[in-house]
């Protein structure tokens, strides 16, 4: 059995620790912060100040490998989330009727809950594994590397001490010093593929009224202007969060942090205002993110690995804005790689860097592009050309074979091109669109000038 070190005690550090524990590896996770995800999910959600996670308080899509992961290595992770609040969301919900079952669909599921919740479940099983050991307030302060030879890591540096490993894992998250330490010993850099987003998150969480309704019923949790798009994330225990997404050079942005000018611009969109108007309960101020970037850390290159010894997994292996919410996917997505190959990768990683460029660089490589295009749009306001492309999104929500396959590529299953590149959704996107031969693509938010009327100049 191996003997693994993880820095950091994030999702992917413990999802990984939790999978490895499991097979009999002996574990031991670093973390610095002290405290630990516990019973009070408010609480832990709002109060807890944790400047290196800043995308803790932001609203999350658990996506389809979130639940399948879980199911099939972790399945009283998946319940303890289930007994705390959280709900399963198919696809086909949105309509009357489901369609005729393909082999595939009972996996098209978001798990509707905030990040706490899973950590929560997550701390509570690691908590019971007898080969796992979480060392918190203890700050990795670099790696051990054998002499001569090549490069490879050996354990880790915690204080004055050592601590040996037969693999270290590097899930310290997107600001990971590991990269850092790496060059100071002498290794070749890791490869760092990095793009600006363009981006800025601002959202807002409510609860819902325990009198009321569950929600407002079959509305879109999407609108969009030319200049900002608006989201609603339903989540655990009757909470919601609102979030707007615009360019970073828009000047409304700061304006946008004070809550009342927040509501009233959410509340233009028709998705957002549908929830708005239950009258729900603020359970926070409007929580801003930005500085953005998507971002690949590779650690080997042309002439293979920089280090052995050492993998990286989680945000300080990919890291996405959170417009798709693929974080805690690909994150736990490379822990069961990791538990189920680790010895293998232990000896050498190699195998490892290659499923990772195979299994987890296409999804980076399809955000970078998304980005690329949604920040120009925002930034210059303009709207949709393709009117074909523009109608896929419209005719999912009229058509379970393109909601099928809007479905598979938002829980990372097929890429865009092979969802959408078969003769039958061709098919029925034609057919859509020739019963509606006046379609046009038009956005559901405010102009810039009802914007503006709502944002102190």
């Amino acid at each position: 059995m191996a003997r693994v070190a993880v820095i950091g005690g994030g999702v992917s550090g413990l999802g990984s620790a939790l999978m490895l524990g499991r097979r009999g590896h002996a574990v031991t996770v670093f973390e610095q912060d002290p405290r630990e995800a516990g019973e009070d999910l408010d609480q832990d959600f709002i109060d807890w100040r944790r400047p290196r996670v800043a995308q803790a308080v932001q609203p999350h899509s658990l996506l389809a490998p979130v639940r399948t992961v879980l199911l099939a290595e972790a399945p009283d992770v998946h319940a303890d989330m289930l007994a705390r609040g959280a709900r399963e969301y198919h696809e086909f919900d949105w309509f009357d009727a489901r369609p005729q079952h393909r082999p595939g669909d009972e996996d098209l599921v978001t798990l509707r809950s905030r990040r706490i919740v899973l950590e929560t479940a997550l701390s509570a099983a690691v908590r019971r594994e007898r080969t796992v050991e979480v060392r918190r307030g203890m700050r990795v302060h670099g790696l051990t590397l054998a002499e001569g030879g090549p490069a490879r890591a050996t354990g880790l540096r915690v204080g004055a001490e050592t601590h040996p490993a037969d693999l270290v894992v590097d899930t310290s998250g997107r600001r990971s010093p590991v990269p850092a330490w790496l060059v100071a010993a002498g290794c070749r850099p890791p490869a760092v593929d990095s793009h600006r987003s363009g981006i800025a998150y601002v959202c807002r969480w409510y609860r819902l009224r325990p009198t009321g309704p569950l929600g407002p019923g079959r509305v879109k949790t999407g609108s969009a202007a030319a200049f900002a798009l608006a989201g609603v994330f339903p989540s655990d225990n009757g909470t919601f969060a609102v979030s707007l997404v615009l360019s970073t050079g828009d000047p409304t942005r700061g304006a946008l942090t004070d809550p009342a000018v927040f509501e009233a611009v959410a509340r233009r969109f028709p998705a957002t205002a549908a929830w708005l108007g239950l009258a729900p309960e603020p359970m926070s101020g409007v929580l801003a993110m930005a500085g953005l970037d998507n971002r690949w850390t590779a650690l080997h290159d042309e002439d293979g690995p920089v280090v052995t010894g050492l993998v990286n997994a989680g945000d300080s292996l990919i890291h996405t804005n959170p417009t798709f919410g693929h974080g805690v996917a690909l994150g736990l997505r490379a822990a069961r790689y990791l538990a189920t190959h680790v010895e293998r990768i232990a000896a050498d990683p190699a195998c490892y860097h290659a499923w990772t460029a195979r299994a987890l660089r296409p999804w980076f490589d399809a955000q970078v592009t998304a980005d690329r295009t949604n920040g120009q749009r925002l930034a210059e306001s303009t709207s949709p050309s393709d009117r074909r492309a523009a109608a896929l999104a419209h005719c999912a929500f009229d058509d379970p074979v393109v909601m099928r396959a809007r479905a598979q590529v938002r829980h990372l299953v097929r890429t865009p091109q092979d969802a959408y590149g078969t003769d039958e959704v061709d098919r029925h996107l034609t057919a859509w669109l020739a019963a509606r031969p006046g379609f046009v693509p038009r956005h559901d938010g405010p102009t810039r000038e009802q914007w503006d009327a709502l944002v102190p100049g």
